[in-house]
């Protein structure tokens, strides 16, 4: 009998332990949400205004549902007179070694290249984390080429884009990223009516 006794306090402390952890986990979280999600807006803000084309205007956004039925959001550049400057796009690619990884990839009119900046990656680090422009000048490769004559596939594959050294799973998946965004501005600007 007694013991089942000692059983019972025992499920009844660890059951007491547990639910004081999920309130305090709860609480941590309710307290952290807001900041996190301030953070990554002003992170999207900034990278959307590097890489924009230079203009004089306002910023529309809209959002595409690509061929995966994923969610894009597009910030289109328009002029004052109502033309399409350029746009910044939320790209994504599913093929990084960590998985996924989003970035924001900005194009001129024509469709070249301004630049690009990670949003969000998790690859790993000394290799695959060097897609980010603190950590090498891979990314740089990128700026001031129009992916209509600059094939957005690592040399090792045919194409223009100079792979990072160990890390050519992340290089391709940034190239996919990037080439996505592409192929997104390229149908906007097509059906772009102002």
């Amino acid at each position: 009998m007694a013991k089942n006794d000692s059983i019972w306090r025992l499920v009844i402390v660890l059951t007491c332990i547990s639910l004081l952890a999920a309130l305090a986990l709860t609480g941590v979280y309710a307290l952290t949400k807001g900041p996190i999600e301030q953070g990554q807006r002003e992170k999207k803000e900034k990278a959307l205004q590097a890489v924009l084309p230079d203009y004089e205007g306002t910023v529309r956004d809209t959002v595409i549902v690509d061929a995966d039925n994923e969610s894009i959001p597009v910030h289109l550049a328009i002029g004052k007179d109502g033309e399409l400057c350029g746009a910044g796009i939320e790209t994504y690619t599913k093929k990084a070694f960590a998985g996924r990884f989003d970035l924001m990839v900005g194009f001129d009119a024509e469709g070249t290249i301004v630049n690009t900046e990670v949003l969000k990656a998790g690859e790993t680090p000394g290799l695959g984390d060097k897609i980010n422009k603190d950590k090498s000048e891979f990314a740089m490769q990128f700026n001031h080429q129009n992916p209509a004559d600059y094939k957005l596939v690592v040399k090792k594959d045919g194409g223009d884009v100079d792979a990072i050294t160990a890390a050519t799973i992340s290089s391709r998946a940034y190239c996919d990223a990037v080439q996505r965004a592409y192929d997104i501005f390229m149908k906007i600007k097509e059906d772009y009516h102002e």
